[in-house]
């Protein structure tokens, strides 16, 4: 379960699907790609993709040799990961569930948790998600989360973000609060002329604060670098966090 205000059925559902799959798929080879160099993957390693939506990264590392496991708790983007795994002639072992409660331990050798699939809990369960995660992990193995840059999105937040497609529209309504540190959002969906509207949030880090909880979850070494792979600095707009046990 998720807090009050955050329409977990809502955001994750069809729709999402509909106005961001597409968007996605065209990034996802290049971000395997950074994902492999960063995280240090090799063929035959143990990988859990936690949560992994509609299984555009697990599915890839799984084509490289992998032995994927996704974890998800949307159904919807659970089979349309499944479909798309045996287009591709892959074997993922997709499963749902709770990243807050995983069935795991010391089984894998590397987890990726990416593209902002951290931080939809309080604090107490986003930090539960770091505790499972590190837990679930070999000795040696290697987180790989990819979210907002905080730094950078302070400068450049925007009351509205409008996505469109086809005539239809997607408008987010945002509030940064500075006491939480959440990007707070009313999300209205205007697709085939129906109109339904949802809460959700976001918790934001900088990269203390989440160096901070990553070591109090368990892990020993915790670097931070840009979308490009390089260190992070205040100008890249994503920031990637490979995290060792």
């Amino acid at each position: 379960m998720t807090e009050p205000g955050f329409d977990a059925e809502g955001l994750f559902d069809a729709d999402y699907l509909y106005f961001f799959a597409e968007r996605l798929e065209e990034r996802s080879d290049a971000e395997t790609d950074l994902i492999w160099s960063l995280a240090g993957l090799e063929a035959g390693m143990e990988v859990l993709d936690l949560a992994c939506g509609h299984g555009r990264i697990a599915n890839r590392l799984a084509a490289r040799g992998c032995r994927v496991t996704g974890l998800d708790a949307n159904a919807v983007f659970l089979r349309r990961a499944r479909q798309d795994a045996q287009a591709r002639g892959v074997t993922v072992d997709y499963v749902q569930g709770d990243m807050r409660e995983l069935p795991w331990r010391r089984r894998f050798d590397r987890i990726v948790n990416w593209y902002t699939a951290f931080g939809y809990f309080d604090d107490a369960g986003n930090r539960q998600v770091l505790e499972q995660a590190a837990a679930a992990l070999r000795p040696g193995g290697r987180l790989a989360m990819e979210l907002n840059n905080l730094i950078w999105l302070t400068r450049y937040y925007t009351p509205a973000v409008v996505k469109k497609r086809n005539g239809d529209l997607v408008v987010d309504q945002q509030y940064l609060d500075p006491l939480t540190s959440r990007s707070n959002i009313i999300r209205t969906v205007i697709r085939g002329g129906r109109i339904r509207q949802f809460p959700y949030f976001v918790r934001l880090f900088t990269f203390p604060e989440l160096h901070g909880w990553l070591l109090a979850s368990g892990f020993t070494e915790v670097s931070g670098y840009g979308e490009d792979g390089a260190a992070l600095t205040a100008e890249h707009r994503r920031m990637i966090i490979v995290a060792r046990c």
